[in-house]
């Protein structure tokens, strides 16, 4: 029955937590009752003529109860009106009046001692105890958010899930969460304010604080150290509690952008190969008929008897014929390179005589251009597959042509490092914008600065990065106003390579 007391207790003290006028009443309640209690005992033991030890035991049987059902302060109030109220009704009694006899002075100071002791025991126990109930189901509150988040549907924004996870889970009045990425605020229950703006600033301002007067709690969701969004609540809750809901926020939107980043990449890992598949059987496909275009050029152009302008169109069906045989050759090499069917047979190769064949393949593209060869070390030999190595510095000679303005050179270099041997092509032309710097070597990829200046397909380069990649190196370019563009591919040495050349 005294638990049930209690709990009732707790119960109407919540709910009036912010009403202090009903507290009041409540501790007033708890007083009168006790003292009526002392009243009733006092008014016994004058009428049975009991000494006042007796009575006194039985003033502590009205104490101690009041202490553990109500508080401190109202066992003080209830224990110092018993002294008084027993000294109303003995006004000349020396048996029991505490003025008569100072023995009895002694009894109800030591009465009034014990209990205090036992009243300021009594809270304290039943102030940890009430704090370890609600630590636990608090502790039950937060086991149950975690296991709900863990279930829910990634394939959603979070935000909607959230807030109303933490609403009904927790029973607050109200709950607002702030998502910086997708820049949405999500809100649960009613709100006597505009929550939008609240979230916002306190993510914007990096707010967490408490406030016990309107019950309303504000934390900056972060993951690690960064800010990804914030959190507001109203109602009852501890600041630890607040602290780790907010940790939990932080760690679902992480869940849901990594599960949403790796649907994408599984998403483009299947689109790629379906597009690496396609252009393998165009590219098939286009060869026969390429084939067959060009030994009719050929041949029309052998017959001779032809004029002037039927030689001229014969000789620019032959020429673009070759443009579309180089695309076909290019796409095959493309759709094997990214479904792994290339084998790398690697082998010592001589650096300057393959610049020389590359530069060779492309005459008529460097006819007008001032071509700078750069080999410091004439005997330079890189352990690689050669058709790989000539196919990725063509790209980037063939690059530099298209984009170079005219009159400029095109300066062809190759250095050994310690581990690596480093080939470049620089050119002066227009300058790549930081931003395109790590894309440009994406398929079908064209810097905006770029695209408008030479015809391309956006194939060339992601070649020439998987080239480099297949034998372990990698690639980069630096773009300067001043000192033009420069694209760079490292490819591995190892001293066990370098030594069998």
């Amino acid at each position: 029955m005294a638990a049930n007391y209690t709990v009732a207790r707790t119960a109407f003290a919540s709910r009036s937590m912010r009403g202090k006028g009903s507290l009041v009443l409540l501790f007033s309640l708890e007083c009168a009752l006790g003292m009526l209690s002392v009243f009733l005992v006092a008014a016994l033991a004058h009428w049975a003529g009991w000494l006042l030890p007796v009575a006194v035991l039985l003033y502590l049987l009205v104490v101690v109860p009041i202490a553990l059902l109500c508080g401190f302060w109202q066992a003080v109030i209830v224990s110092l009106s018993a002294v008084v109220i027993h000294s109303l009704f003995n006004p000349g009694h020396a048996g029991v009046n505490p003025a008569a006899d100072p023995a009895n002075t002694v009894t109800l100071l030591a009465f009034v001692l014990v209990a205090l002791v036992v009243s300021r025991l009594s809270a304290r126990i039943t102030g940890h105890a009430q704090e370890a109930e609600s630590w636990g189901g608090q502790m039950h509150d937060l086991y149950e958010f975690t296991r709900r988040t863990l279930q829910m549907n990634l394939h959603v924004e979070p935000g909607p899930q959230l807030v109303e996870l933490v609403h009904e889970i927790f029973a607050l009045e109200a709950v607002a969460v702030f998502d910086a990425d997708l820049h949405d605020v999500y809100q649960a229950g009613i709100w006597s304010v505009n929550p939008q703006e609240m979230a916002q600033n306190v993510y914007y301002f990096e707010t967490s604080d408490d406030e016990p007067s309107t019950g309303i709690a504000r934390r900056v969701v972060r993951l690690g150290t960064v800010p990804v969004g914030s959190l507001v609540l109203r109602g009852e809750t501890s600041p630890l509690t607040n602290n780790a809901i907010a940790s939990l926020i932080a760690l679902t939107f992480d869940r849901y952008r990594a599960f949403a980043n790796e649907s994408r990449i599984e998403t483009e890992r299947r689109t790629e190969q379906l597009r690496s598949t396609v252009l393998d059987s165009l590219a098939h496909e286009y060869k026969t008929p390429l084939t067959a275009i060009r030994a009719a050029s050929t041949g029309l152009s052998e017959m001779g008897r032809l004029s002037a302008g039927q030689a001229d169109l014969v000789a620019l069906i032959d020429e673009q014929a070759g443009l579309l045989n180089e695309l076909t050759t290019r796409l095959l090499t493309t759709a094997r390179l990214d479904a792994d069917k290339v084998t790398i047979h690697a082998k010592a190769v001589g650096v300057g005589a393959m610049i020389d064949e590359v530069t060779a393949s492309l005459r008529e593209r460097l006819a007008s251009m001032k071509v700078v060869i750069d080999l410091p070390d004439d005997d330079l030999k890189l352990f690689c597959d050669r058709p790989l190595m000539i196919m990725l510095l063509t790209q980037y000679i063939d690059n530099a042509c298209k984009y170079s303005i005219f009159g400029t050179p095109v300066t062809i270099r190759a250095v050994a490092g310690k581990n690596e041997v480093i080939l470049s092509v620089h050119s002066v032309g227009p300058v790549i914008p930081m931003a395109d710097r790590e894309r440009i070597f994406d398929r079908y990829y064209r810097s905006s600065t770029n695209a408008n200046r030479a015809a391309g397909t956006g194939i060339g380069l992601s070649v020439a990065k998987r080239a480099a990649t297949l034998h372990g190196g990698y690639v980069w370019v630096t773009s300067d106003e001043l000192e033009g563009t420069t694209f760079f591919a490292a490819i591995p040495a190892p001293a066990q390579k370098r030594k069998t050349q």
